[in-house]
This record gives structure tokens, sequence and C-alpha cells, in this order.
């Protein structure tokens, strides 16, 4: 098991490297001149030079990737600003603040919304492919496929505004979507965070439900379900032992990934809610032009996913040992 992980983890290094490098190359190679969008319209060169010299983009782009990867691990002298500490991913272009601190700064808030939503779908949407499966062909069945049928069919920007307007402007049942840090009071954070958790649970839940149904259904017609039927065991144990953990790999697969992206940042789910994330800041950064904080944001989005994906390669080893060979 140890060395399955280690091989994982350096195969996500590798994948992280290639992304870091393509994403660098991507994002500075565009037309548009940073440095004179910073000094302005009119800018004798010598007064450029001096910006790009301040803003690090001053050497050669292989030079600027490696001085920028080098940053990550044993920080960087910017001139004007100072030493930036490691992990440094550079200094904001529009208003020339630390990109490292700003992300760690919104991450909490990603993150709560990540983890509140992901308890909602994944127990709804779980639960209620169980129970299809159970009741397959009957009424209960054929509710939930409907369900999961409308419930992936809608956006959030959608159903988001249609629930803020009547369940916290007609009705007044739910506060306004906003985050407060759990630390300082935990009641304003679960108030705050609701709504945002059902609306992304609707969305979410419909995948879910669908996904346990049909890997159950599928599941429960082995010969080996049936064996275990034909022994005399009862319909729980059949159900729980074996039908439930043969169908656990592809849900584990979704959960990771939808996770993964969810940290890295629910850039829809945030801009509706007017939540300030780490969704919200990709959206600033793109609008703003700003380079090191837009990629400051994608990479750990990245890392996100990546290591979602590493989590789940763990738990699909617990579950079926023949994966470790791989």
């Amino acid at each position: 098991m140890f060395r399955f992980l280690v091989r994982r983890v350096l195969g996500a290094l590798v994948i992280l490297l290639i992304i870091s490098a393509v994403t660098f190359f991507l994002f500075y190679a565009i037309p548009r001149d940073p440095a004179r969008m910073a000094c302005g319209k009119v800018c004798p060169d010598d007064l450029l030079a001096q910006v790009r010299q301040n803003l690090g983009i001053a050497d050669p782009m292989p030079v600027q990737y490696w001085h920028w990867l080098e940053a990550i691990f044993v920080g960087r002298d910017y001139v004007g600003v100072g030493h930036c500490a490691a992990p440094c991913f550079g200094y904001s272009f529009s208003n020339n603040v630390n990109v490292f601190d700003t992300i760690m700064e919104r991450m909490p808030t990603t993150v709560s919304l990540a983890i509140g939503g992901a308890f909602f779908f994944l127990i709804i949407g779980v639960g209620t492919g169980m129970l299809a499966a159970l009741k397959q062909g009957k009424f209960l069945d054929k509710a939930a496929s409907s369900f999961s049928l409308i419930g992936s069919s809608m956006q959030i920007y959608f159903v988001g505004y249609i629930a803020m307007f009547f369940f916290v402007t007609q009705l007044h049942l739910l506060d306004q979507p906003s985050y407060t840090p759990f630390t300082e009071n935990p009641g304003a954070w679960f108030s705050g965070l609701l709504l945002p958790w059902l609306v992304l649970s609707i969305i979410f839940t419909a995948n879910y439900t669908r996904m346990t149904r049909s890997q159950l259904v599928e599941q429960l017609s082995e010969d080996y379900v049936r064996t275990a039927r034909a022994k005399g065991l009862s319909r729980s144990s059949v159900f729980f032992r074996f039908a439930w953990r043969g169908a656990m790999g592809p849900i584990v697969t979704i959960f990771g990934i939808d996770m993964g992206t969810l940290v890295g940042g629910a850039i829809i789910t945030e801009s509706t809610f007017s939540i300030q994330g780490l969704g919200t800041l990709a959206v600033r950064s793109v609008d703003d032009s700003d380079l090191p904080m837009l990629l400051g944001v994608t990479m750990i989005a990245a890392a996100g996913i990546v290591f979602a994906n590493i989590i789940v390669d763990a738990v699909y080893a617990l579950i079926d040992p023949r994966i470790r060979l791989a």
C-alpha cells in the first residue's frame, strides 16, 4: 500500500509540474503587456523597463518560469517590494498584494462551501439511489429517476437566484448567503452557507442518484450476489456486504473529482451568491488581467483535483486490493 501511494504521489508531482509549465507559458504569452498596462498609455521606455523589473517579467520567458518555480520552494526577492517567503506565487499586478496570502485568506470560504455541499449531495444522492435500486421498477424508482433527470438539467445560477428570491427575499426562511468564519460564529457560518449548500446539492445529487442506482442494479444481478442469496443470507446482508461494496468504486471516483473541483474554486456558485472565495477571486483576476493571481488560483485548483484523485486511488485500493498492483 505504501509503495502504491508513493507512486501516485510522485506521478501527481510530475503532473503538477507539467500543468504549471503549460499554464505559465499560456498565461504569459498573451499579447497584452502587463508592464504597459500598469504603466499607462504614455510611458517612456526607461520607465517601462523599470516597471517590468518591478513586476519580475524583465527576463526571457524560460527564465521567468524558472524564477517563479524556484520561488515556490525557496522564496524570491522583488524589486520595490522586498522578499517573498516560500511558498511564493509572486505579487498581484493590480494591487501588489502577496498572491499566496490572498489565496489562503479565500481558501476557508471555498472549503466550507465544498464540504457542506458535499455532505448534502452525498447523503441525499446516494440515499435516494439506494432506495431507487431497492424499489426497482416501482413508483419510488421512477420518481427518483425523474428527479435526477430534472436536477441534472438545471444550472446553479438559475436555481440559485430563484431560491434566493423565494426563501430569502419573499419568505424570509433563510439568511442572505454570506461567509462567517466557523471559529468566530458557528451559527452564522451555518446559516450563511445553508442556501448555497442546498442549491449545490440539487445539481450534484442528480448525478449521484443516477450513478448509485445504476451501479447497485448492476451489482444485484451479478452471479456472486445470486449465490449469496441462494445460501440463505438476508436481503440486507446481501445488499450491504456484497452489492454495496461492489458499487462503491465509481461513486468514490466521481466524488473525488467533484470535491477536487469544488475545493479548487466553485466559480459559478460563488459568483451566484456573491461569496468571496477562490472562484470569485479567479473571475476578478481575469477581469484585471492579473496574471500572478490567476496563475496561483489555477495551480491551487489543479493541486486540489490531482490530490483528490490520489485520495480516490487510496480508497479504491482499500476497496479492491487488486488495484494496488496496477
